[in-house]
């Protein structure tokens, strides 16, 4: 490793090591790269744009870090002194617009499968498209390494920020933020006493992940992850998000809940185990909402399900575990792994959820008057075959990432639908009892009970 333009060197933080881990492991598969394609329209000052990219590089170490574990017992990240992100341009003005989005397909999946070298920095690169006078295709690609999906939205936003004065030929200041060395150096101080207790104590018993069998349709397709997506009406989302204030719940408890099950119906088990992503971020490191960098992690989540409970009394008690889990949300996925009764080389889970609570909605509507964010499209590949992801908003949308070798489209439609109907009926009726609740539409419903009486008629 040369040292000159090296500014620090430190370890990595558990959930880096994981990453890193998948990452060389499968180097192919182009895991935890992820790709974000925006919209663009007004007048972009492609030279402010660019400039405004560098100083927020030159603002958070994590942007000018790359990673090293040659030869070394223990793999480090690298922080350079200066990093200059490339910026691509591509002018498509003269291609007709259904040719420019077979193109832009086209060019979104050959950008992924170059992937990253994880031991140069920086870790992202940025693409502007020229598709019309007033209209810009702007490709953002990263590798998880060394942004989470908050510290993405941050990064984003103080890009945007700087780009309006520059634009405007002002310059901005922003307050010194603290870096990301500082959560390493938290995270090495903590005591894992405490949280091995907690989670030997949630997990007893647990001897293998919950199954996903009855959903799986292995099919000999090249490797792929695809997603898909539904939106939550305004009507039921307004419904679920009343519910929520009105019983001291979050959406994302409701979110959950909803998962878990349908996770129990699905393995047709009373309690199930799903991997659930967390923010990670210490509340007693002053300034942490403002540090950029990795700080997410996905825990194990076990949930029980008593015959005869109520929804609210279950929802309730999963937000408790929630709140208690929150205590020990730096803790070692590999760690509780090894605190479990499942044997090593098995997960702990094959299904995870996130409920998104990072701000890009802000950065959506803090849109500059010259230059307006339109539409927003992503890509994200884990390790795990499933990943059910709310986005929260006035209509809530529920999106699935899938490994396309265990799951056909046909599948993860049903899925999505199942989820819908599942958040209708705990809209529509909060105090059923989980049992009775349905994931037949309400004409289906309506269908079931008139065949039901009919054939009931038919033995009298």
């Amino acid at each position: 490793m040369k040292t000159e333009n090296v500014q620090d060197i430190y370890e990595l933080s558990p959930v880096q090591n994981g990453i890193l881990f998948h990452s060389l492991y499968a180097p192919e598969t182009g895991l935890y790269l992820i790709q974000f394609s925006f919209t663009l329209r007004g007048h972009l000052d492609i030279v402010a744009f660019d400039r405004a990219w560098q100083e927020v590089t030159a603002r958070h170490t994590i942007l000018r870090t790359s990673f090293y574990w040659q030869e070394i017992d223990k793999p480090l990240q690298v922080v350079h002194q200066q990093v200059k992100v490339p910026l691509e341009q591509y002018d498509w003005r003269g291609i007709d617009p259904v040719e420019q989005e077979k193109t832009l397909s086209s060019f979104l999946v050959s950008d992924r499968q170059k992937g990253f070298d994880i031991s140069q920095a920086p870790l992202m690169r940025l693409t502007v498209i020229h598709l019309a006078e007033d209209t810009y295709q702007f490709v953002w690609s990263k590798h998880h390494l060394i942004l989470d999906g908050w510290s993405g939205s941050l990064v984003l936003e103080e890009v945007f920020q700087i780009y309006k004065k520059l634009s405007q030929s002002q310059h901005i200041f922003f307050a010194p933020c603290r870096p990301f060395k500082d959560y390493i150096a938290w995270l090495r101080k903590q005591d894992l006493s405490k949280a091995e207790v907690f989670w030997r104590q949630m997990l007893n018993g647990i001897k293998a992940p919950t199954p996903l069998t009855y959903l799986e349709n292995l099919s000999s397709q090249e490797e792929k992850y695809d997603e898909q997506q539904i939106k939550i009406s305004v009507v039921t989302t307004e419904v679920l998000q009343s519910l929520a204030r009105q019983h001291q719940l979050t959406m994302n408890t409701l979110f959950q809940g909803a998962w878990a099950i349908l996770l129990s119906r699905y393995s047709c088990q009373n309690q199930v185990v799903y991997g659930c992503g967390v923010s990670g971020r210490p509340v007693d490191i002053e300034g942490v909402e403002s540090m950029v960098g990795v700080f997410i992690n996905t825990l194990p989540v076990r949930v029980n399900f008593p015959s005869e409970q109520y929804l609210l009394a279950f929802l309730k008690e999963l937000q408790v575990q929630q709140v208690e889990m929150r205590q020990y949300e730096y803790s070692p996925l590999v760690e509780i792994q090894g605190w479990s009764e499942v044997p090593r080389g098995m997960p702990l889970f094959k299904s995870i959820v996130v409920f998104e609570n990072y701000p890009m909605t802000k950065v959506l509507q803090n849109s500059q008057e010259d230059l307006e964010l339109l539409k927003v499209t992503g890509f994200y590949k884990t390790n795990y075959p499933l990943n059910v992801i709310g986005y929260p908003g006035s209509e809530l949308v529920i999106g699935i990432n899938y490994d396309c070798q265990l799951f056909d489209a046909a599948t993860i439609t049903g899925i999505l639908q199942d989820i819908e109907i599942l958040l209708q009926g705990m809209a529509n009726n909060p105090d059923v009892r989980l049992q009775d609740l349905s994931l037949l539409t309400l004409n289906q419903q309506k269908l079931a009970s008139r065949l039901e009486k009919e054939i009931n008629f038919s033995f009298v």
